[in-house]
């Protein structure tokens, strides 16, 4: 077996990414954003002309953006979109609709805190795979490493945004008057 030298090109190349796992990844992600933002345009509808409603708008707002940011992403990959997974991502949602929180006339202040803490961690998953990308833009030049940079910082905001919202929901939701 014979050494290569610190400066031959082989050394220098990056390892190659599995663009087939990357694939997976990647639609796996889109389906969560799909969730996400019908999820929090659901929770805009819920409670519209409230404060939440006003702080929570900037925020579904860029969760749209980031969706689209992330399909940018994929056709720069040339990863196709699993188009099961997106109509998967739907349904999940939908179905969480059907979740019975101790109300059946009105909505339930327990429903906003349930949908605050459901975004807030996919705000988590999300981030972890803007990381994930950002580690790949290392040795991928197809990746945006700027771009990537702005989108983590964005989904550390939104999650706190989230957090905060969350927090202050836990008060309407337990606490009586």
């Amino acid at each position: 077996m014979t050494e290569q030298r610190a400066d031959s090109p082989d050394a220098r190349r990056a390892p190659a990414t599995d663009m087939s796992l990357l694939g997976i990844y990647l639609n796996d992600h889109l389906a969560g954003a799909t969730a996400a933002t019908a999820r929090m345009r659901y929770l805009l509808r819920s409670c519209t002309g409230s404060p939440l409603a006003d702080a929570l708008a900037p925020v579904a707002a860029e969760m749209a953006d980031d969706r689209t940011s992330l399909l940018g992403i994929m056709r720069r990959l040339d990863v196709p979109v699993r188009r099961y997974k997106v109509y998967t991502g739907r349904a999940v949602e939908q179905m969480g609709r059907l979740k019975s929180n101790g109300s059946l006339v009105r909505r339930s202040p327990l429903s906003t805190l349930w949908e605050l803490e459901v975004l807030a961690l996919g705000v988590e998953g999300k981030l972890a795979g803007w990381e994930t990308l950002r580690d790949l833009a290392t040795t991928d030049e197809r990746l945006d490493a700027g771009r990537l940079d702005e989108l983590i910082e964005r989904a550390r905001l939104q999650h706190a945004t989230l957090e905060e919202l969350r927090h202050r929901q836990v008060e309407v939701a337990f606490r009586r008057a």
